[in-house]
């Protein structure tokens, strides 16, 4: 077990391992053994680390430790499973590839707690939030690199690596702007790669309806204490839907070395997609186009010993040209995010303390966004036969501290952060969090969580104008107390949790109507709302000892009441109601005959709100509520050590259904494809 007082862990020989749903905002950091296989992991650049620890007990004193969990919390310093204060989802490696999804936005749907409004096809354009909350109001991480744009939220998931090179996805709800400072307001989502320790090489293909065709390939090798992981692919499809056609590509590398003394990784990514935007950006065009260029660079590590420092520094630049019109430039937009931060724990005899720092600089040139450039200044657009007339900057300096005490039946973890931004008032601003977690037994544990967040407004939330819609540069950034209550019970195949959530919003952002005839202008509301959360899974071959014809059965549920208390009256809103009150989900996978396994997925949603309706590209005075809809998916997949070969059915049903008003979802879309994984 972990000793407090030296802040190191004993050899632990695992002869059990659980693949749980549970898991951490990082990558595991540790050296780690399983029965005579050796094997280590990456630790990511993030302010939160995973660590390696013993859940069973001993029933003799010379018996060697069973490893019947490995987790952390999304904390600033390690905590494992048993010791963490608060409850994170996570969609495991293997339960990935059982979804059969197409895109790592899709894979967000069986998220219970999780809000995916999708735009079009295959994800290329999605909207994500939690809780209630909007697409803005949620932090991207990818390998615990903050990744969110200040451009807009609706490009914040553009990610530059395919479902092929993702471990995990992390989802931690409520606010959390203590650990992952700004933008950190209604909960965080961790992409988590793989890091593989093997030299192989793996291409797949897949291809479809609509003219759908996808590939990707990789190549992992390690020398030394050097690993290495090279990935990329690309497709295009002629979309399901009005002027939803696609294209897109991407390129990742990630590295890592390991030594004695430090832990160093570093990580590079780049997207980029074109796409009919049908309808979106408002009703009175459909056939908007719109075309995103995403880079970005991070290096971090950490030192091994007593006391753990964590120095990373970070680049990310997007470009995005959007026409109203296609063929016809309209906006062009180049955003840069520089940061740099230093965090450190260490474990003392009154528990485990840890501090970090972090500048962050957000800028943007753009076309239509920000304040007018001398004309001196002004500069072509990358990708379009335009200037940046305007720009705008900010940047961001905060401080957290942490101290987690850990007891035998409960673990207190407390902290504030201080926050800064230029673009306020330059004066420092404290949000702080308890998160409280009570162990009566060794599968039952209690959680209380209380933290305070915020939110900057987006640019394209101060500055934007178009014939539908208009941005306000008096917006107020956002402020959100959320309090948590929870429980999970975790027997061997069998995971239980449940959770109830309040959120009180003051500032809240949304763009509103007035009159049926007014173009959309944003404006901040309070908001309060509430919510519970259950989840249930059950790995059949865990819990009867036994190779059973059932694999798996998870479902998961999410209620949500939300109270709006604006100025004035609106019309409609075209974001902040139209948020879940119902959302259910659930999936079973099982053996059909040898390597050949089916996974059924359900999802039910009733969408609250209601969008105005549009007679052609005419705005009529009328409203029409969100329909609920169910949607059911297959996926037959015969598995084997070096190939895989799947064909996948959504929407077998062929519900035409809307997660945003006047642009309709594709109905039953079918792949099929094949995998191959070679080792040298």
């Amino acid at each position: 077990m972990y000793n407090n007082k030296t802040g190191k862990a004993n050899v632990v020989t695992w002869r059990h391992y659980s693949n749980k749903g549970y898991s951490a905002f990082a990558s595991l950091g540790k050296q780690i053994r399983i029965g005579v296989l050796a094997a280590a992991t990456l630790a990511t650049v993030t302010p939160v680390r995973a660590e390696i620890r013993s859940m069973a007990a001993q029933e003799t004193q010379g018996e060697e430790r069973q490893l019947e969990e490995v987790t952390v919390s999304g904390s600033m310093a390690p905590l494992t499973q048993l010791q963490a204060a608060r409850i994170v989802s996570v969609l495991s490696r293997e339960e990935i590839a059982e979804a059969g999804a197409q895109s790592v936005n899709d894979l967000l749907k069986s998220a219970t707690g999780v809000d995916v409004r999708q735009r079009g096809s295959f994800g290329i354009q999605t909207d994500i939030s939690i809780d209630g909350g909007t697409y803005e109001q949620v932090t991207i991480l990818l390998n615990g690199v903050n990744i969110s744009n200040p451009h807009t939220g609706h490009l914040a998931a553009d990610f530059p690596v395919s479902i092929q090179d993702i471990e995990r996805i992390e989802v931690l709800e409520g606010a959390a702007s203590r650990v992952y400072g700004g933008q950190a307001f209604g909960g965080a989502v961790n992409i988590v790669t793989r890091s593989d320790k093997e030299n192989s090489v793996g291409v797949g293909a897949e291809g479809g309806s609509y003219g759908t065709f996808q590939a990707d390939g990789r190549l992992s090798w390690t020398k030394g204490r050097v690993s290495s992981r090279l990935s990329g692919g690309g497709g295009r499809s002629d979309g399901g839907t009005l002027n939803d056609a696609w294209s897109k590509g991407q390129l990742y590398y990630q590295g890592d070395l390991s030594d004695e003394r430090l832990d160093l990784r570093w990580q590079f990514g780049f997207s980029r997609k074109e796409y009919g935007a049908n309808t979106f950006y408002g009703g009175s065009s459909n056939d908007q186009w719109e075309q995103n260029e995403r880079y970005l660079i991070s290096v971090g590590a950490e030192t091994k010993g007593r006391l753990h420092l964590q120095p990373s520094v970070y680049w990310n630049r997007t470009y995005d040209n959007y026409q109203w019109h296609k063929g016809t430039p309209n906006n062009s937009h180049e955003a840069d995010v520089y940061g740099a931060r230093l965090g450190a724990h260490i474990a003392w005899w009154a528990g485990r303390t840890a501090m970090g720092a972090e500048v962050r600089n957000e800028g943007i040139m753009s076309s239509s966004l920000g304040t007018p450039m001398e004309e001196k200044d002004y500069v072509w657009a990358h990708g379009a036969e335009k200037q940046y007339t305007k720009h705008a900057n900010r940047t961001n300096i905060s401080y957290n501290l942490e101290h987690d005490i850990i007891l035998r039946h409960w673990t207190v973890s407390a902290g504030v952060l201080a926050n800064m931004n230029t673009a306020v008032d330059n004066k420092f601003r404290f949000y702080p969090g308890v998160d409280i977690a009570y162990r009566p037994t060794r599968q039952w544990k209690v959680y209380l969580s209380y933290n305070k967040g915020f939110r900057l407004p987006s640019y394209t939330d101060l500055y934007y104008s178009s014939p539908d819609i208009t941005g306000n540069d008096q917006l107020k950034p956002e402020v959100n107390r959320s309090l948590s209550i929870g429980a999970t019970y975790s027997l061997r195949g069998l995971q239980l949790m449940a959770r109830g959530f309040y959120n009180r919003g003051h500032n809240m952002i949304d763009y509103v109507k007035e009159q049926p005839d007014d173009a959309a202008h944003a404006d901040n509301f309070d908001l309060a709302g509430l919510g519970a959360q259950a989840e249930a899974q059950i790995d059949f071959p865990q819990l009867t000892h036994s190779n059973v014809f059932l694999r798996r059965l998870r479902i998961g549920y999410t209620y949500i009441h939300q109270s709006r208390k604006g100025r004035y009256d609106i019309f409609t809103s075209l974001y902040a109601d139209d948020y879940l009150r119902h959302k259910l989900v659930a999936s079973l996978r099982h053996r059909i005959y040898g390597k050949l396994t089916a996974t059924w997925s359900v999802r039910v949603q009733k969408r609250m709100g209601a969008f105005q309706v549009y007679d052609g590209l005419t705005a009529t005075d009328q409203l029409q509520a969100y329909h609920p809809y169910a949607t059911l998916d297959l996926r037959l997949q015969w598995t084997d050590k070096r190939y895989e070969v799947y064909a996948q059915g959504t929407n077998l049903t062929n519900h035409r259904y809307q997660d945003l008003g006047n642009i309709p979802q594709p109905g039953i879309w079918i792949m099929a494809g094949a995998r191959w994984n070679i080792r040298f």
